[in-house]
Parts: C-alpha cells; structure tokens; sequence
C-alpha cells in the first residue's frame, strides 16, 4: 500500500464524490477510480458503495478512514520536523551557564527561546566554569555556552552580552552592613569566602581588584556554587564579592552592598567556531537581537 493510495482514497471518502476528489487531487477521474479500485484488491475488501446518485463508505471504508487520517497526520508531522531541524527551527540544544548567569540570564533566554523558536528544546547544564563549558563546546557536549570570558583555549566564539559590576554580600549583622559608602579597601582586614574552582573568573576579577586596593584578601572558605558561597557568608564566616545577579538568591542573614571600585566581569554567549548546525544558527541569530552585543568595560575585565 501506498502513501498516495491513502491519500487518494481519503479525498473520496471526505467528498463521497469521485470528480470533487479529482479536483482536489489535480488527477484525471479515471485514473483515480483505478487507484481506489487497486487499493480495494490489495486489501480484499471495498471501501465504497457506488450508484448511479451516490458514493458511501462501506464498513470497512469507515475504518479504513480514520486510520488514514491518523498515517498521514503522522507523516505530515514527520515532514514538518524535518523540515523544522534542517531550517534551524526544531532540536534540542544543549546550553551551558556559569555560576550567577543562571539567576540572570537563563530566564531571558528561555523566553526569547521559547517565544521566537518554539519548536527548539533546550537542556540545562548549570554552575560550569568556563573552562569545562570551553571544553563541553569543543567536545560537542554543549551548544551554547553562558560564560565569563576569556575563553579558554582555541576554536570558541564569543558574543558579550552583559558587563556585570562586583558587589559585595556581608553578614546582616557585620559593621559593613549599615556603612553609608563602601570600596575595595574597606575589606582589607576581611575574611573572605570564595568559589572553589580554581580558574574562577570572579576570584580573578576579586584578586585584581584587592590588589588594585593595596592588598591580597584573605580566602577564609571555599564554596562550590553561590547558593553555599552566601550560606557561608550568612552564618558569619565571611564576606564576598561577586557578581551582582547574586541578588536574585535573597538569604536571611545576607545583606548586598554596592562597592565603587570593585570593577565588574563580563558574560558572553560561546559557541564553537567550526559548528555549522543551523539550530545554533537559528538560535544565535535571535539571541544576538535581543541580547545585543554589550562594550567592553575598561576597568576589570574577566
């Protein structure tokens, strides 16, 4: 049996009229009344009964009905997701996000995603350090990433899309809390918690800013992700500087400052150079409209 059969002997069977169902079909009437004629041979059965007035679905052409419409619904769904994939509008695509990005910028891309590409999927991967998304992209493990440049390694593409200023996060009841004006220096005799990876960018970005400030912080405590890094700091082991989407995390016992002088560290969207899906095209393309393209900062850079 032929998809082309189905689709014949559906025509008729919607229109119980073979010269309507030959219109439709751009087909001779001839050669149509053969097709059904073939297909009723090859299933030993008919599916209509015809008069000189009138055309009507036998029992078995009442079935036969809705089980085509089902086989060709699939295979007008099957069509149209191919067609969907091979254009960039249909696939999952796998994304990684860094650190803080997530409470920034996931919901923003998720929307944009969803609103602009709704046959796209896409499969979160959270709290990676640059360097394992530049190796999840190298690797093809990973899409897309949301990452704190630079980019480790050769063969990665990058697209910022925010400068993030440094903030400070402080025990509700430490001595900072309540000052009017605070800068890099005022943490000089600080105990400091900071991320556990050892190619941070925010610890980078830290570093250079307590140096710039005359001095090297003290790291107290390590954490692995920013949800343990302000629970260390809410039970008074510490203060920390990161960035400031942490805002979006509110813990009892954690008060956020601004700090003047801190610098900022930039985000950027990462993709590998030689990946010609278009998926990652479709993608990049809406993304980079509705997140543009954010400058450079002039003070830190990460």
């Amino acid at each position: 049996m032929e998809l082309r059969h189905l689709r014949y002997f559906t025509a008729v069977a919607e229109t119980c009229h073979f010269g309507r169902a030959a219109e439709r079909l751009h087909l001779a009437q001839p050669a149509l009344s053969h097709a059904i004629r073939q297909l009723e041979a090859e299933l030993g059965a008919p599916l209509f009964t015809r008069t000189t007035r009138q055309v009507r679905l036998t029992p078995a052409g009442e079935f036969l009905l809705g089980e085509a419409r089902r086989v060709l619904g699939a295979v007008d769904d099957s069509v149209r997701g191919v067609r969907r994939i091979a254009d960039g509008r249909g696939g999952l695509l796998r994304v990684g996000f860094t650190g803080t990005a997530a409470f920034s910028q996931l919901p923003r891309i998720a929307r944009v995603v969803r609103r602009e590409l709704p046959g796209v999927a896409l499969e979160i991967h959270s709290d990676l350090l640059t360097p394992a998304q530049c190796d999840g992209l190298r690797a093809g493990d990973l899409d897309l990433g949301v990452l704190r440049p630079p980019a480790r390694g050769d063969g990665i593409e990058l697209h910022t899309i925010e400068v993030e200023p440094l903030i400070l996060a402080v025990p509700a009841d430490h001595r900072l809390a309540v000052e009017p004006e605070l800068s890099v220096a005022d943490l000089r005799a600080e105990d400091f918690v900071v991320y556990a990876g050892k190619d941070s960018v925010v610890n980078d970005a830290v570093l250079r800013s307590c140096q710039a400030a005359g001095f090297s912080p003290h790291r107290e405590h390590e954490a692995a992700g920013t949800a343990v890094l302000l629970a260390l700091v809410a039970g008074g082991l510490g203060v920390a500087v990161l960035p400031a989407p942490a805002r979006a995390l509110p813990l009892a016992g954690v008060v956020f400052r601004d700090l003047a002088d801190a610098g900022s560290v930039e985000l950027a969207l990462a993709w590998r150079r030689d990946d010609d899906s278009a998926l990652l095209r479709s993608v990049l393309d809406v993304l980079e409209t509705a997140l543009p393209a954010e400058p450079h900062p002039s003070e830190v850079r990460a």
